[in-house]
């Protein structure tokens, strides 16, 4: 970007990733929410279990997508009942809702929660760079950098399947983990990347988690902030 300052403190992470110009942006609907790709794109990506949300605010939040779509596709005015369900449930108070701790919280488990930070290491360098990410009781952010030829949507599944697979046989449990969709935002600018990894490490203490050890960034030093606990690597 024109004037851009070479010496950001997650410059050297993220080289090239939050330039809008770079790569093709495509649309995938797997639907219920559609997932905008970018070729080499820097994305900001929450994931939860299947019990994290009852099945009524699940059907809101759907109901609430539906009509913003529409809206946008037609260029229609929302009625004051429709507003209402978008605040309610918009994703920063969905996000409020996971941090109040609902369903069984299985990855408050700490064998449960190093079978995902392994999942989220395993490529770290092969197939994306990890710039952030923090493993919640009941979900789960990650901020990365996807590097040539890989895919968001792939990379999701595998954290979720090898996961799945080991969380399973830890508990003895059967049956899904995670629900099937997932959040991802595209991160286009310099502002829009400090304010993700924020959130990401500021996430356990906003819950009211103390010493919570799942939570790690490597440009952590740099940032105000940082979490004062980082673990888990």
């Amino acid at each position: 970007m024109a004037g851009e300052s070479r010496d950001h403190p997650l410059q050297s992470l993220v080289e090239g990733a939050v330039r809008a110009q770079y790569g093709e942006v495509r649309i995938r609907n797997r639907g219920r929410l559609p997932h905008w790709e970018k070729e080499e794109g820097l994305y900001f990506i929450t994931f939860n279990l299947a019990d994290s949300l009852p099945k009524k605010a699940i059907e809101k939040i759907v109901e609430r997508n539906r009509i913003l779509n529409f809206a946008k596709g037609v260029g229609a005015y929302l009625t004051p009942a429709q507003k209402e369900l978008i605040a309610k449930y918009s994703q920063k108070q969905v996000e409020s809702y996971y941090d109040r701790g609902s369903g069984e919280c299985l990855l408050k488990d700490p064998r449960v929660a190093e079978a995902l930070a392994t999942a989220l290491r395993f490529w770290h360098g092969k197939r994306y760079r990890l710039v952030a990410w923090c493993i919640m009781p009941n979900h789960v952010h990650v901020v990365c950098r996807f590097l040539p030829g890989q895919s968001l949507s792939e990379a999701v599944k595998s954290w979720k399947v090898y996961s799945a697979r080991e969380t399973n046989r830890i508990l003895n449990r059967k049956g899904p983990l995670w629900r099937r969709e997932y959040y991802d935002r595209l991160i286009r600018k310099e502002g829009e990347l400090d304010r993700a990894v924020g959130y990401v490490l500021s996430n356990p203490e906003r819950a009211g988690l103390r010493d919570w050890k799942w939570v790690w960034s490597e440009g952590r030093e740099t940032l105000s902030t940082a979490g004062q606990v980082t673990g888990g690597t």
